[in-house]
């Protein structure tokens, strides 16, 4: 069974920076990891993803402030929050893709943790 641990949450002012962190329990080959967000009233969303050539993939409302990367060797996935803003608050969850067979995929979710931007 995977399992997912975040880190990383809080609270920070307007323009300051967060890292949110996501370990994968076991040595599992982890396909694609991503973090998704979602804020009171709103659907989750995608924040970025990262797969496992390196290849990663943004929302536009998070590029160039957000860097998503991942420590293959200790199978942990991190999001790096720069320039923060007060409609970046949410509930960040790391998504962990590890391929079942054939181009099946099972998606793993972490606990989610809190965001909150505000001064």
């Amino acid at each position: 069974q995977v399992q997912l641990v975040e880190s990383g949450g809080g609270l920070v002012q307007p323009g300051g920076s967060l890292r949110l962190s996501c370990a994968v329990s076991g040595s599992v080959f982890i396909y694609a990891m991503g973090w998704y967000r979602q804020a009171p009233g709103k659907q989750r969303e995608l924040v970025a993803t990262i797969t496992s050539d390196g290849t990663t993939n943004y929302a536009d409302s998070v590029k160039d402030r957000f860097t998503i990367s991942r420590d293959y060797a200790k199978n942990t996935g991190t999001l790096q929050m720069n320039s923060l803003k007060p409609e970046d608050t949410a509930v960040y969850y790391c998504l962990a893709k590890r391929p079942t067979s054939g181009a099946a995929m099972s998606d793993y979710w972490g606990q989610g943790t809190q965001v909150t931007v505000s001064s």
